[in-house]
Formats: C-alpha cells, sequence, structure tokens
C-alpha cells in the first residue's frame, strides 16, 4: 500500500509533485511546476473534485442513457480521473489515454495504478499525431484536456484537428475540451467558431464570473452532429458548489460574435494563465 507521503519526481514537462489530501485517506492531488493538474481519489474515483472535471463528468453522464459502456479516446492523461469516473460510472467501457509526457503516465501508473479489469489502456504518444492514426468510427466521446503547462498546445486548436476528431467519433459521438481563456476570449470564441465548421451543435459550460470577464478561468467545449441535452446540463451544473452557465444557440452565437476559424498555420496555444490563477494554498 502506498504510504501518504509527497512524492516529486521530474517529469517530461516539468517536476511533477503527487500530494496526498489529508481531508481524504486514498486521495492524491498531482501537480506540474506548481500547478494543479488532477485530482483523484482511489477509494471513491466517481468523486470529482476540480470544477471543471465537474463538467466535464456532468457530460459524460448525460451523453448516453445511465450505465450504458462507451467507447472513450482521452487525450491529455494527467492522473487518470476521468477515465476511472468512466470505468466505475460506465462498466465495461474501452477507453484509450493518450499523455504526451511518458514520464508522467510513468508516474502516475506507479503510484496511483488502475483498477484491474478498467479496460483503460494508456499510451504515451503526442494527441494529434495519435489522433491521426486513429480509426474511423471508433469513438463514442473523445474528450480533450491537454496542457502544455498551463497552455492548451497549438496544434490541438485549428480546422484540421476538428476535423481529425470528428472522423475518429462515431455520427452519434460527443467532443469535450477543457479550455481556459479570460475577456475579451479571443481564445475560446476562436476555439468556437473552429468547432462550429465541423460540428452542427456547440454547448460551452462555464462560471457566470469567468464568462462576465471577471477572471481568467476554465470552459467546457461540447460538439456534436446532434442536439446535446442541455436541460440536463443545466440541473447538473446548477447544483454544483459553483454553479455554472450552459450557453447554445443565439446566445453562444452572439457569443461568438464575428471570430473566425483558425488554420494550423495561424494556431496559436491558448493564453499564459495570469500569476497565480490555477495556484494551490
Amino acid at each position: 500500500m502506498n504510504e501518504a507521503i509527497p512524492v516529486t519526481r521530474a517529469v517530461d514537462q516539468g517536476v511533477a509533485k503527487l500530494m496526498p489530501d489529508v481531508d481524504r485517506k486514498r486521495a492524491w492531488l498531482l501537480t506540474v511546476d506548481g500547478a494543479p493538474q488532477s485530482y483523484v481519489d482511489l477509494d471513491e474515483p466517481e468523486h470529482l473534485e476540480f470544477e471543471y472535471a465537474r463538467r466535464l463528468g456532468h457530460v459524460l453522464d448525460t451523453v448516453a442513457e445511465a450505465g450504458r459502456p462507451l467507447d472513450v479516446l482521452h487525450l491529455g492523461g494527467g492522473a487518470l480521473t476521468l477515465p476511472r469516473y468512466v470505468a466505475v460510472t460506465r462498466p465495461g467501457s474501452r477507453q484509450d489515454v493518450v499523455e504526451a509526457d511518458g514520464a508522467l503516465l510513468e508516474l502516475v501508473v506507479e503510484h496511483l495504478p488502475l483498477p484491474e479489469g478498467a479496460g483503460v489502456a494508456v499510451h504515451a504518444a503526442d494527441a494529434r499525431a495519435w489522433l491521426e492514426g486513429a480509426p474511423t468510427d471508433s469513438a463514442d466521446v473523445l474528450v480533450a484536456d491537454v496542457f502544455g503547462g498551463s497552455r492548451v498546445p497549438a496544434h490541438l486548436t485549428s480546422v484540421a484537428y476538428a476535423r481529425e476528431a470528428a472522423r475518429v467519433l462515431r455520427g452519434d459521438g460527443v467532443y469535450l475540451a477543457n479550455l481556459a481563456d479570460a475577456a475579451p476570449f479571443a481564445f475560446l470564441r476562436s476555439q468556437l467558431a473552429t468547432f462550429g465548421t465541423v460540428f452542427e451543435e456547440l454547448v460551452l459550460i462555464a462560471e457566470p464570473g469567468v464568462l462576465r470577464g471577471r477572471r481568467f478561468g476554465n470552459a467546457v467545449l461540447v460538439a456534436a452532429h446532434h442536439p446535446l441535452d442541455t436541460s440536463a446540463l443545466v440541473r447538473r451544473t446548477a447544483s454544483d458548489a459553483f454553479p455554472a452557465r450552459v450557453e447554445h444557440g443565439p446566445a453562444l452565437r452572439d457569443f461568438i460574435d464575428g471570430a473566425g476559424p483558425v488554420r494550423d498555420e495561424d494556431a496559436v496555444p491558448s493564453p499564459e494563465p495570469p500569476e497565480g490563477a490555477f495556484g494551490i494554498g
């Protein structure tokens, strides 16, 4: 059994630290260069500590009837929080996790091992390279939670990338991504415009304070070829400790406000968070 003491290790993209949560017996916080990356409770993997993770979980809960196994592709691994969540809430799911930082993946698998029979395969690879090699119509859900440091890499922001995501998803599949931005939302608006060229339906989930431009923060983008259950998402996000707004339809089109889609040659990473935006303690 792992001792509840911090573990620090140099990984490919910085220094990773696993820190035990004093309030939960087998829960751990993963940071890289001091920035929180993931939180996992090994005894209760359905517990999602971070608000953005809860919002991704709400989407995962509503994309299909409760308990139905799904084929899920995760771009970005962290501490494997969402793969563990899906394995428990949708037993029998088949999941692939792609994480560019192979040393980080080794650290997580070593100290926070997946349960036997979880149905999760992990791969040390670049997210877009893996996506471009993935079979067509092979996933029900694609979850993108990829940050190089504290920024979404540029090559995961373009129309060409969005088209690859749509190719890998089945016709009734759902794409969801964790993004981060602040007013005037040049990055977030461009991402909505980019995915709007490929998918018919878009939803954005974020805290009102972020959408009003009061602070830098996370936003969850959801895209599909079919209408999404926004009423269920509204109910679930409203009950969170930090309620979020669910934007779609005309309000979301107004938010995009003329932003254009991103080409590979023009792509840039998401903005650098201000000092302390995602810090701890």
